[in-house]
């Protein structure tokens, strides 16, 4: 009798899952987030191809951000959507758009505005993720090459998306910033915070 209660009580417990979890953070800290959308794969969905990450992307034209079901259960699930919504914080609250303004008038410098953007998408994401109740991690914990260096978001097509390399170093120091909670600190080079404070809503 005691096996069927408690074969009734854990049916009953509802499990936490760290992608949605990202996913209500960012929906409570900003307006107008995407939802995410678990696919068998990435190829085929909002222009696609093999080129393009195989394990989330962010579709701005259709505001989804898209994981498959396999990368949704890995231990570093968290940080790839929390990374997609760094990029829709972006691209909803005009970061984007700044950005894409001061790339065209200086095409000389795009590598490294490209590489300021980087640095604030994940130091957003950190912030989203510390916000999910992730407990603080590094990077070099989930994985030991840089991630995202490839195509993983933009419109329709989004295999002629942008692509930039910042290193995995690079990448998990702003990425722990965020975790500290100040979204003020999410401000590499002459991309301040303030658009995104602007948009914080709690």
């Amino acid at each position: 009798m005691r096996w069927i209660i408690a074969m009734f009580l854990l049916a009953g417990t509802v499990q936490a899952d760290p992608v949605d979890d990202v996913m209500a953070s960012a929906m409570r800290s900003f307006a107008q987030m995407p939802v995410v959308t678990r696919v068998g794969v990435i190829a085929g969905q909002c222009g696609a191809d093999d080129t393009v990450n195989g394990q989330v992307v962010y579709c701005t034209t259709r505001n989804e951000i898209l994981i498959t079901t396999a990368a949704s259960t890995l231990p570093q699930a968290p940080y790839l959507v929390a990374h997609a919504y760094g990029h829709a914080v972006q691209v909803r609250h005009g970061v984007a758009d700044f950005a894409l303004s001061q790339i065209r008038n200086r095409r000389s410098e795009e590598l490294m505005l490209r590489g300021l953007v980087a640095r604030q998408v994940d130091c957003i994401a950190g912030f989203l993720v510390a916000r999910a109740g992730v407990p603080p991690v590094s990077l070099g914990d989930w994985m030991t090459a840089e991630p995202f260096a490839g195509i993983h978001w933009g419109r329709d097509p989004l295999h002629v998306g942008p692509t930039v390399s910042i290193g995995l170093e690079a990448r998990d120091q702003w990425f722990q910033r965020g975790q500290g909670g100040d979204l003020a600190q999410c401000a590499p080079g002459e991309f301040t915070a303030d658009l995104l404070l602007d948009a914080l809503q709690d």
